[in-house]
Formats: structure tokens, sequence, C-alpha cells
């Protein structure tokens, strides 16, 4: 447990607000600060999801505060920040035409959410946006400490336009509409300019809206911390226990393995993937050849939007004096600058350039100058994709169609993936659209990427569920919005449920589902030992008015891999049943490391896929996560360190490195034998060495003797 600083001063006062946590009873201390610390003002005090008190004073009083004995010790450092993706600048808003369907449409139900209270723990919300007036209903700013969770300002620092995004996508009612424009919303401003704060300023939110008594909470933010038990992923599963819906986005540290962080992590949050959205993608399409080239549209030219025959005219050839009227020109890229091929083009007649590489690989190329805008669409190719229409103009007059093509629907790729470290959970939950997402932005309206914009999908729907059936539980809730996702296939493969989780988000259907299979992703754990049998237990509610007989397909064979799978079986109208499923692995047949797939449960009318995991003996997790190095406030001699690790290892180092020339100058720090879990220590002054930014590189080595590193940029100060 920690002391944050929220590093926020009174200019007159010269006082200061910190967050502080305790061992033990809050009330306590805080009848402690009051007898003896009389110029130390409680701002709040905090006992539901951490022990912790708010206090305000000037800085020699809140240093006194180290003497009570329950203080523990301070954290300074901010890990928590918002999660979008860069679309568009954040500190333009942009008005758009209000007849697209924005936010991407999802509800098309006769429910809006009408009742719900959901708090969206983020960045602050502009309050006074026309489209969220009206259902804003308050809030708390928990970097401020006051009834005021308005956006950073740009008088105040760095400006924010995040949370008023994120609101918008849930509740926006006015030129937009979100998931859920019925909703109440609220307002717990947790991270402050630029979009950062720390993890006790989180924790600090998500107490407040669990006072509240919020019916969903979203969380668009997180860390890279990929594992179970942090304390903000703790505190999630509180929130959660005490009735509240929490939705949190999956990161956007996509696509490898292994990139979703905490507060995500939580077992008992909804954690969100990103998936793009329905776009028309520009391609030329040669019907009679069966060949089809996508098309990369260039920066600073007008939208590919092209959709008719043209003739394809190789424009390096070209005899003095022809025109390029009505065609499509093609050229190979030089050493001239691309605007000025555009131009050229242009000049010529051209309804559109193509610029073919010079070299394999894609071509992302621009037409931005400060001499003249290109009025015509760009677009670049591959050198195989541009010979190969060369030697199609080669012989003779060439016509091909320039259409635009609907885009591949599936995850983004900066989506975070699973599993989660040590507990080798299924994460995301679910997916919902992240890509290009319009929505309402301090002034006007924006479009943002990121898991940050999917997650309060998700909120929104959990909203209009709410609305749509007030009696069920929470994990009807859930259930019925898992259960009726559908999953993202690729080349007829079904994605991974770490990458896709239970697949994309079907409001309608979750409405009103005929089946809701609780808890549907099976996470078996790790295999240790020779032969093992794991059992998983699976609850399906009937939902329809008549009996209904289910049966499991059966799985492929895999060699190593042996199920148990129930027979066919029946469930009453309205009823539940306890289903069982078992797998018994073998070491030696199974191939090491992580393994997925899908079961499929087949009903009368309709069937529901379930992902499953499984890991055998080692996986390719990474092993330490989350270093932290930081100054103590008061303790001006002092540093404090810490780190997790997902297992055992032999040794951790800590060297650092000049983050120019990459020379070594000196070992921070290096301990042996430490188990899993979290760790911390501190550091004098002496010990930290000089001041100044370094790269650090952290090295640990693992039990069987291999070693993994790590690289972070510290700053002692």
């Amino acid at each position: 447990m920690q002391i944050q600083s929220v590093n926020m001063y009174d200019a007159e006062t010269l006082k200061q607000t910190l967050i502080i946590e305790v061992e033990g009873d809050p009330h306590k201390v805080k009848e402690e600060i009051e007898a003896y610390h009389p110029f130390v003002n409680v701002v709040a005090v905090y006992d539901i999801v951490f022990e912790g008190l708010a206090v305000e004073g000037k800085v020699e009083q809140l240093a006194e505060l180290g003497s009570i004995e329950q203080v523990k010790t301070f954290h300074q450092v901010q890990t928590y920040q918002t999660l979008p993706q860069d679309t568009a600048n954040a500190d333009v808003a942009e008005k758009m035409d209000p007849a697209e369907p924005i936010p991407y449409d999802l509800n098309s139900t006769d429910f809006t959410g009408k009742n719900v209270k959901v708090g969206v723990i983020d960045t602050g919300i502009d309050y006074n946006h026309p489209d969220l007036q009206d259902n804003y209903q308050g809030g708390y700013d928990l970097v401020d400490f006051d009834e005021d969770p308005m956006e950073t300002t740009p008088e105040e620092g760095h400006p924010t336009a995040h949370g008023t995004h994120v609101a918008g996508i849930i509740a926006g009612n006015g030129e937009i509409n979100g998931v859920a424009p019925d909703a109440d919303i609220y307002s717990y401003r947790a991270l402050g300019p630029g979009g950062s704060g720390s993890s006790v300023q989180v924790l600090a939110a998500i107490e407040k809206a669990i006072e509240d008594e919020m019916d969903i909470i979203n969380l668009s933010l997180g860390n890279e911390v990929n594992v179970p038990d942090y304390p903000t992923s703790m505190a999630v599963n509180r929130a959660s226990e005490l009735g509240i819906i929490v939705v949190i986005a999956n990161g956007n540290s996509g696509p490898d393995a292994w990139t979703v962080g905490s507060p995500a992590t939580a077992d008992q949050s909804v954690s969100v993937g990103a998936s793009t959205t329905p776009q028309k993608e520009p391609v030329l399409a040669d019907t009679f050849e069966e060949t089809e080239i996508p098309l990369i549209e260039t920066a600073g030219a007008p939208p590919w939007e092209l959709d008719q025959s043209y003739q394809l005219v190789d424009m390096d050839n070209m005899e003095q004096g022809q025109s390029l009227h009505g065609k499509i020109a093609l050229t190979r890229r030089k050493e001239i600058p691309f605007f000025e091929l555009a131009l050229q083009a242009e000049n010529m007649g051209a309804e559109g350039l193509i610029i073919y590489n010079s070299e394999p690989g894609p071509l992302q190329a621009s037409v931005e100058n400060n001499r003249q805008p290109v009025n015509i669409p760009v677009a670049s190719i591959q050198k195989e994709e541009g010979e190969w229409l060369q030697s199609q103009i080669n012989q003779g007059p060439y016509f091909i169609d320039s259409v635009q093509k609907d885009a591949l629907l599936t995850i983004a790729p900066f989506s975070s993936r699973g599993p989660v470290a040590v507990q080798w959970a299924i994460k995301p939950d679910i997916s919902a659209p992240g890509s290009a997402i319009w929505s309402t932005v301090p002034g006007g309206y924006q479009a943002m990427d990121g898991t940050s914009m999917a997650s309060p999908h998700v909120a929104g729907a959990f909203a209009v569920l709410k609305e749509a059936h007030p009696d069920w539980t929470n994990k009807q809730l859930i259930g019925a919005l898992k259960t009726t996702a559908q999953p993202f296939e690729e080349k007829d493969t079904r994605l991974n449920g770490t990458t896709q989780g239970m697949g994309l988000m079907q409001l309608d259907e979750a409405v009103d589902p005929s089946a809701i299979i609780y808890d549907p992703q099976l996470e078996f754990g790790k295999l240790n030992h020779y032969q093992e049998e794991f059992t998983e237990t699976v609850t399906i509610e009937n939902r329809t008015d008549k009996t209904q007989t289910y049966h499991f397909e059966t799985p492929e064979r895999k060699d190593g891999l042996v199920w148990s799978l129930p027979q066919t079986f029946t469930i009453q109208p309205k009823e539940k049943k306890e289903i069982t499923i078992k797998l018994s692995m073998n070491r030696d047949r199974l191939e090491e490391g992580v393994h997925e797939d899908w079961l499929t449960l087949q009903a009368e009318e309709e069937n529901y896929t379930l992902p499953y995991i499984i890991v055998n003996q080692e996986a390719d997790q990474p092993k330490t996560a989350g270093f932290e190095f930081y100054l103590e406030p008061f303790e001006d001699a002092e540093y404090k360190y810490q780190f997790y690790l997902t297992e055992f290892v032999k040794s951790i180092d800590v060297s650092l490195y000049h983050p120019e020339t990459l020379l070594f100058e000196r070992k921070l720090l290096e301990e042996t034998e430490l188990e899993e879990g979290e760790h911390e220590g501190v550091l004098t002054r002496e010990e930290a060495g000089a001041p100044g930014y370094y790269l650090a590189l952290i090295t640990v080595e693992l039990e069987g003797g291999e070693f993994e590193q790590v690289e972070t940029m510290i700053f002692i100060e």
C-alpha cells in the first residue's frame, strides 16, 4: 500500500493535497490527525477498496504525518493513463455531419438506459456539452478534490478530452446518440492534465463511485502490469462483489500476446477489446484475372472515392502532349517528390494517381507541401503489384475497376491481447467497436481510436440491458452479453479467445437471448505433472418457453488432450443446469506452451461457442512488469523502487544506460532468490547515483538458467 501525492497546490496558501494509505482503521488515523496535527485538513476517508485518507496542508505540515505509526510508504509515480490511439488532434474539436451514425450504432432496441447510473472514471467530463448536459448528474474530482469534475482546461495544464469522448459513446443525447442515450452519467476525475494519474487516485475514484451507488463503472484507462492481483485489479473485484458491473478497456499494446494490463486483468471485470468498424477501402479489381489490389491512400490528397472502370496509363512512358483525361495514371517511385508527381498527373487531366514502390514492401506516401494543394486522389501499392499492372498495360489498352470494398471486420491491430499471467485467464471478455469512433469532446466532436472507445460501448450496452431487465442479476446481464457475442473469423479460422474474448457484442440479441451461459470462458489452468485431469463447471439457463435439448460437438482430436463432455441433455423452460466439462492432458504428448481453441454447444435452433485455454508446463509470459523508481515525498534521502514478478526468479539486475549513446553507466540494484508477487525496496541518494534520465535494462535470471530482459526509462531527481 502507498501514500500518493497528487501534486495539487494552492498557489496562495502553498498547500498541497495528498492521498495517504494507512494500515488499520483510517478513521482512527483521522482522529489522530485532527488531535495532533490541527493544521492538516482531512478531505476524505476511504475504507471500502483500500484504507486511506485525502489530506491537505503545507508541505512541512504534511511531512509530519510520517511520524504516525499507521501511515505507510509514499508513492509519487503516475502510472495510469488514458488509452486512445491518435486519430485526430485531441486539442482540436471538429464539427462533423450529424447525419452520420455516430458513434457506431449498436442499439436498435426500444431501451435507452433510462434511470441507470453509469460512472465514468477518467479525465473528467465537459458537462456543458449540449449532447451531455441533460444526462450529467454529478460526480467528484479526485485530482483537485472538489465536486467539479470538469476536463482539464488549457489554463490548468495540458488539456484533456478523453472522458468527454467516452461519456458521449455511453450516453450522448443530442446531435449524436450514445448506446444508452437516457442513462445517468456521473464523472469521477482520476486523471489530470495530459490524461495521467496515479493508482491511488483510481482507487479513490472507484471507492467514491461505490459510495454513490453506481450501477456500472467504466474505466478506459490502465497500465502495462499483466497480473491479476495488482491493487487496482483487486479494487475492481471488490466493486463487483458489491454489485457494480465494472467495464474496463483491455489496452492498446497489441497485437502481441500478454499485453493486457491492470485493471483489465481483474477476474471479475468485463474487459473489452477493440474491433474495427464497417468501412469502405479502395481497391483495384481485375475481374477477368480475378485479381484485387488494395490501395493505400496518400496523406495530403483527397480521399480515393473513384468507383467505376478506368483506363490505366503508364505516366512514365507517355508521349509528349498525350492527355490523361478520364484516366488513372500509374508511376514508379522515383527521386522526384510525391507531390510533384501528383501535380504532374493532375495537370495532365488524370482522375487519380497510383505510385508503386521501387523496393519490396508497402509504401506510405504523402503529397503534403507548401506550394499548392493536390486536387486528385493519390494512392500507393507495392512493387510486385505495380510491376504486374505495368505488364498488363504493355499488352495494350488496359482497363481496371476502381471499387469501394467493405473492409474486413475484425479485431483492431492495436487491441491488447491476453492471457493474464499467473492465472492464465482469457482476456478480453468481449469486443466492441474501437476504430475511428466519433463522439463528443469539449467544443464539438472528434474521432478517436482505442479500446478506450470500445469499453464505453459495452458500458452503455449494460445500461440498456439493465433497463430492459431490472430483475436480472449482474451475472445474468454479463452472461447474456457474452453468450450472444459473435466470434470473429479470418480465412475460415476463428480467432483465439485471448484475442477477442467471446467476440463482437450483439446488443439486440442480448436483450432477448435464447440462453445464457454463465462464465463461458473455460480456463483450465497450468499442467505441471505427467498426467492431469482438469474440470470446469458451466451453468446454462434456458430462456425460452419450451424445453431445449443441447449437446457438445466432438472437438477436433489433438494429441495429448482427451475430453469428457456431457452427452445430450435437456433444460426446462426458464431453468438452469450445471454442466461439468473434463479435460485430461498428457504432458509429454502435448506441445509445451499455451493452447487455445473453442468448444461448440449445439441447441435445437442455434449454436454457442466457448473459448478455452490450457498451459502445458511453461508459457512465454513476461516474467517481470511494472518497474517503478522515484523519490519519496518529504524523504529527500530515499528513493523507492517496486516491481512485479510472475514467477520465481534466481536473480534480478537493474543496470542503467545513457538514453542516447546507450553506453553502460552503472548498476542500480541487484537482488536474488525472489518469489512470485510484488517487491519493493529503498535506495539512498548515494546508492541511486547521479541524477538524470536513464534507460534501465532489467534482467531476470529464471530458475532454469534462462534470461529475460525488458527496458524502461527512469528519472533520478
